[in-house]
């Protein structure tokens, strides 16, 4: 052994892999590139049958000693009406799940960054067994890869909106999106890129004062007052909705964007006419839209999903108040896989 330490291909972006491969063999860009070819454009993680790497055998050797993909593998999948979720063991045995989703011209992803997660939001699955640990840039990356693999370039965009928060696991998230952007790799444009948070003041800050612009930022807001959104988000007694909007307030916004808020609709919790009032005046001065989300059950879940008519009356009230929504129709919940469900077949497996 030469006393390097392996390359972990999903942790790197072709630059990145450019250096290593000049410092270690003497190589560089020419190669870097056709390893990333291969990988991500023929979809074949055995990088040694790349042309340029097959016709060099001794390089070959030395790149199946020091290379590695540590993403983890997809032990099921479920699919329902053009919903697919992925469960992925990881290499020490956790699981995690994935959800692909099926729009008018594309396909969305919705990965996860932490094994868990420690917000322990009332309506949420995920947070129901804490935090085992945060992925790894290999680990999120590895999600997007095997999507793009089963879907080819219809997989278009990402978000941030599985297993944990993504703030919880900055760095990481944000090199993930590095390699996942990566022209010359998945090439997915920041642009098509959305991290939602649960309100952690310090990823907020930080991701507006280093994160890329073009990236969308979802905020999972699920209540219009301070002591409904404690009750169902924790969260909010150390950031109240007051500061929080503060806080977005002085976020360096792109022009036209805006901020979207993910407000999960449970019927008779959070969605009587003062709801929408005080949801209506919380956004004010704020460039915004709201995803209104039906509430998921899960197994033993202490609230119900909304009737169709009790989704139209709250969106109606909501809409009368000039709030700027968009209504999500609920996909995947037979799957466990709907907003809000993600968690049980993993911990389940």
């Amino acid at each position: 052994m030469n006393g390097l330490i392996q390359m972990n291909l999903f942790e790197l972006t072709c630059q990145e892999l450019a250096v290593e491969l000049r410092r270690r063999y003497g190589k560089g860009s020419y190669h870097a590139a056709a390893i990333f070819r291969h990988l991500y454009h023929e979809l074949d993680a055995d990088v040694s049958r790349a042309p340029s790497v097959a016709a060099a055998p001794h390089l070959a050797a030395r790149l199946a000693r020091d290379l590695h993909i540590a993403c983890g593998r997809v032990v099921l999948e479920k699919e329902q009406a053009g919903v697919v979720k992925f469960v992925t063991r990881l290499e020490d045995g956790a699981q995690i799940e994935s959800v692909v989703l099926p729009m008018v011209h594309h396909r969305t992803v919705c990965v996860s960054s932490q094994v868990g997660c420690r917000m322990g939001c009332r309506f949420c699955e995920t947070g129901k067994n804490g935090l085992a640990r945060n992925l790894e840039v290999a680990e999120i990356v590895g999600q997007v890869y095997a999507a793009r693999k089963r879907f080819g370039p219809e997989l278009r965009n990402v978000v941030f909106m599985g297993m944990g928060e993504p703030f919880d696991n900055y760095d990481n998230v944000l090199k993930a999106i590095d390699v996942i952007n990566d022209q010359r790799g998945l090439d997915i444009a920041l642009r098509r890129i959305t991290v939602s948070t649960a309100g952690l003041a310090e990823g907020i800050r930080k991701f507006a004062a280093a994160g890329p612009p073009l990236i969308k930022l979802a905020i999972s807001l699920n209540a219009s007052n301070d002591r409904l959104r404690s009750e169902l988000m924790p969260i909010n007694r150390s950031l109240p909705l007051d500061k929080l909007k503060t806080l977005l307030r002085s976020y360096p916004l792109k022009k036209k964007y805006y901020f979207l808020f993910a407000y999960v609709q449970i019927p008779g919790v959070n969605d009587q006419p003062e709801h929408a009032v005080q949801l209506a005046h919380y956004l004010e001065q704020l460039p915004s839209k709201v995803n209104l989300i039906p509430f998921n059950p899960g197994p033993n879940s202490p609230y119900r999903a909304p009737s169709e008519k009790e989704s139209e009356r709250f969106r109606d009230l909501l809409i009368r108040r000039r709030v700027n929504i968009q209504q999500r129709s609920t996909r995947g919940r037979e799957l466990m896989a709907a907003c809000g469900q993600l968690g049980s077949t993993a911990y389940s497996q």
